[in-house]
């Protein structure tokens, strides 16, 4: 397999993880809350969260390749037929949530770091979206593949970094659970946490299909998968074993920004770099979450018109759709969303993991019946 196939196969999974990164672990409060918070049991949410994402990759990137559909409408109307419209509020309505939380976490982080006015910290993310936007795929994807080296360099130099510092209280931590001293937690609690975190992330699937044409067989779309499953899910150890070096410090797990409070004791030079990092974050999630939409668009006009959507109409509606999410994280909607999470994880599993999973078993059942009908012919 030479280098231009395997990047083929990696790219799907650097799309997906350059768009969970900003609602899924940039701040260091999501894995508190999904996993974190259990101590040393957590790591069997984090393994379910593994299995999570890699299984809905697959499913995702098969039923496309079978089916080839490229835009989750086209999939949602595989998946769940003339109902698709209510994935898209739900899809719609999960990215403005992130994207406000993130807006407001970057605007306040650059303003805290680098001093920066609120509105220019944030006024540069959506120049910075809408200008990606505008320059199309191609761009985009060069953009995610340096962005997530760079994401994953950095993570692995906190994660690394605050291990070493705490990693007497790592080993003390999981001797007490592995002696019975431990906090216990129920394996469904563990398993159900995982499994909700996996549900209010599926928001990020629709903006890697686009990159999954390049996928020629089941074999492509398996290896693909892991590929995703891995790099969605390395930041969310590398952040769960730095927190363990802190269990159960009430000053880092009730912090609204762990990250930032575990760095404190560094220099500088790690806050400034969480700044850049947090800063980028949003510019992934956000492109990547709104080309999602575009691309939906795109493949709609083309249908219809046997035309595409220019790169100044991409900037606009980029624009529109930060502008509304900008507004919303101003008038207190961030509180609302903590609780939204929630209903949202439920409402995207009901739609998208659901149907995923029963098309998933159509399709085994398809193919072991074919087989054993080519076994009784020979």
């Amino acid at each position: 397999m030479n280098l231009k196939k395997i990047y083929s196969l990696l790219i799907p999974g650097i799309i997906l993880q350059s768009v969970l990164i900003g609602g899924g672990f940039a701040t260091g409060r999501e894995i508190v809350e999904y996993g974190g918070k259990f101590g040393p049991t957590g790591l069997i949410t984090g393994i379910t969260i593994l299995a999570g994402f890699t299984l809905t990759a697959f499913l995702t990137f098969e039923i496309c390749r079978l089916n080839k559909v490229y835009d989750y409408k086209s999939l949602l109307k595989v998946l769940i037929g003339p109902f698709w419209f209510i994935y898209e509020i739900i899809y719609l309505g999960l990215a403005v949530l992130i994207i406000a939380v993130m807006a407001s976490a970057a605007g306040e982080m650059l303003q805290q770091i680098f001093g920066l006015n609120y509105w220019i910290g944030v006024g540069m993310v959506v120049v910075l979206v809408g200008f990606i936007n505008l320059k199309g795929e191609d761009f985009l994807v060069r953009m995610k593949s340096i962005g997530t080296i760079a994401l994953f360099i950095a993570y692995t130099l906190f994660g690394i970094s605050v291990f070493l510092q705490n990693k007497n209280n790592v080993f003390t931590v999981f001797n007490s659970f592995v002696n019975g001293n431990g906090e216990y937690h129920s394996i469904v609690t563990l398993v159900v946490t995982g499994i909700l975190y996996v549900g209010y992330n599926l928001v990020v699937y629709p903006a890697s299909l686009f990159s999954i044409r390049q996928l020629n067989s089941r074999k492509d779309t398996l290896l693909s998968a892991i590929f995703a499953g891995a790099l969605m899910t390395i930041p969310w150890f590398l952040t769960f074993i730095a927190l363990l070096g802190y269990y159960p410090n009430r000053a880092i797990f009730e912090a609204p920004i762990p990250w930032l409070e575990m760095l404190k004791s560094f220099s500088n030079f790690y806050i400034l770099i969480f700044g850049v990092v947090v800063g980028w974050t949003l510019v992934e999630t956000a492109t990547g979450m709104i080309h999602g939409f575009i691309s939906r668009l795109s493949e709609d006009l083309k249908f219809k018109n046997n035309s595409e959507l220019s790169g100044k109409h991409k900037s606009i509606i980029s624009i529109f759709i930060l502008t509304i999410a900008l507004v919303l994280s101003q008038v207190g909607i961030i509180d609302l969303i903590a609780k939204g999470y929630l209903a949202m994880s439920y409402a995207a599993i009901a739609c998208y993991a659901v149907p995923l999973l029963f098309h998933g078993l159509k399709i085994a059942t398809e193919n072991y019946l074919a087989k054993k009908e080519t076994n009784k012919i020979t």
